[in-house]
């Protein structure tokens, strides 16, 4: 049985523990065995992206250290994706030898829906979800890693899904990390007009692949009372 490492992110394991469960029980479906290092912390990229490089490569040598080895490292994170796969070697650009450990990282670490089409080939899940559902492109994922069309896809082999497309898909939620504190008035503004486009779709649930960029729009949806669910990728694959 072929074998991965879990990264389950930092959101994920302290508030929504449930994606990080729905993403074993798919890949175990596929007949991938999971491991999940306990020792795993964080990627650092709260840090990276507010400048602290120092505490940045802390966090990133105890992940190298961490996930040592050859498995695929699978992430339910764009965001936690891209700062492994794409900024660790800006982190240790001048440490020859942090630098070669990066590149060997490199290559094993997958967005969760990537590695489902392009490792595991797998399209229909047998999942079975009976809702109208959008789905929402999360920065990192739209533009660092390039994925768009392969959740889709497999939203599109779940039984009882219909995908409704928003009008603006690719606009940011404003959730950014710490950019929502710096700028919560901005931050709160883009949220709302991706929530507006939401509600001209009519769906009932909003998908995508970053929890956190769904945490930043359920905000929104709970305070205002609205009947729209937010879902990670993950638990609609899951659901039977």
């Amino acid at each position: 049985m072929p074998r991965v490492t879990l990264f389950v992110t930092c959101i994920v394991d302290q508030l929504f523990p449930k994606v990080g469960l729905a993403m074993a029980d798919v890949l175990e479906r596929l007949g991938y065995q999971s491991d999940f290092p306990e020792a795993q912390t964080c990627c650092g990229q709260p840090a990276f992206n507010s400048g602290f490089w120092d505490e940045a490569r802390g966090v990133a040598r105890h992940f190298l250290d961490v996930f040592e080895g050859d498995s695929p490292i699978v992430v339910p994170s764009g965001s936690c994706t891209s700062m492994c796969g794409h900024h660790f070697s800006d982190l240790f650009q001048n440490d020859p030898a942090q630098l070669a450990r990066v590149k060997a990282l490199e290559a094993r670490v997958y967005e969760f829906s990537r590695f489902l089409t392009d490792v595991a080939h797998a399209d229909d899940l047998g999942a079975h979800f009976p809702h109208t559902v959008t789905y929402h492109d999360s920065c990192h994922a739209l533009r660092e890693l390039g994925v768009k069309a392969g959740p889709r896809r497999l939203l599109s082999h779940v039984r009882g899904l219909t995908l409704k497309e928003m009008d603006i898909a690719e606009e940011c939620c404003g959730f950014g990390g710490t950019f929502s504190v710096k700028f919560p008035d901005v931050s709160g503004g883009m949220a709302q007009t991706k929530i507006d486009s939401i509600l001209r779709t009519g769906a009932s649930h909003v998908v995508s692949v970053d929890s956190s960029c769904l945490m930043q729009l359920q905000g929104v949806i709970s305070r205002q009372g609205l009947p729209i669910e937010t879902i990670h990728l993950a638990e609609v694959l899951a659901s039977r």
